[in-house]
């Protein structure tokens, strides 16, 4: 099973999810773990649990909700996790040290320019040791140099290596309001998100799955669909 870690107190549990979607419709087994302090998920995806810990499935996602490590999860399913992908949405140190992220994992780390969502964010590496690399993974606007140099100059003396790709997401009122109605829908659509943020979704759905370009577009195709 390979981890993938989206760090930061960014909003990007929508984000995660559609990801995941793209990765079943590869045909691979994708767990989506919310090891956040606000658990979105838990309000934005159809359930009839009330549960202080659950999985639930959801358009052939597992998404986990409520537990600290993968071993609550295993002990919960009662078997072996044999998913192709975890999706681990990480908001604190805790999470990423209590699900185990390895320097070999890839990790991404998620965040708009408020400065907010920048200090809280970083928090995450603040007591790592060892050198990770980590791709930035930037909501804004105006995609100002300024902006980049900024977060740059905030991680000062953390132990992060910018992966050399940058993938930039426009901050578009509409692709909220998209993200709004398709919550309330109950499925995953990609309707009335602009083209830059789908095209943002197969970037990673690719480089996380190792899969051609070609089968991405494929696999994106059919959540249009739906």
């Amino acid at each position: 099973m390979k981890k993938v870690a989206f760090i930061g107190s960014y909003d990007k549990a929508d984000m995660i999810i559609y990801i995941a979607k793209t990765l079943v419709n590869l045909g691979k087994k994708v767990l989506v773990v919310d090891s956040t302090v606000t658990q979105k998920t838990r309000y934005i995806v159809p359930t009839m649990k009330a549960l202080k810990q659950y999985i639930t499935t959801f358009e052939k996602i597992d998404i986990a909700i409520g537990f600290e490590n993968f071993n609550q999860i295993k002990e919960y399913k009662g078997e072996a996790l044999d998913y192709d992908f975890a999706l681990i949405d990480i908001d604190s140190y805790r999470g990423y040290y209590y699900y185990q992220i390895k320097t070999e994992d890839k990790k991404y780390f998620i965040t708009s320019f408020d400065v907010y969502c920048l200090r809280r964010g970083l928090q995450v590496f603040k007591k790592i040791e060892e050198p990770i690399e980590v791709t930035k993974i930037l909501f804004t606007k105006e995609m100002l140099p300024e902006e980049d140099r900024y977060l740059d100059f905030l991680a000062k003396g953390l132990k992060v290596k910018w992966a050399k790709d940058i993938l930039y997401f426009p901050f578009d009122l509409s692709d909220q309001n998209a993200i709004f109605a398709n919550q309330r829908s109950g499925r995953i659509q990609l309707r009335g998100l602009s083209i830059q943020y789908i095209d943002g979704i197969s970037f990673m759905a690719e480089e996380i799955s190792g899969e051609s370009s070609g089968n991405i577009k494929k696999a994106v195709k059919m959540i249009e669909r739906n």
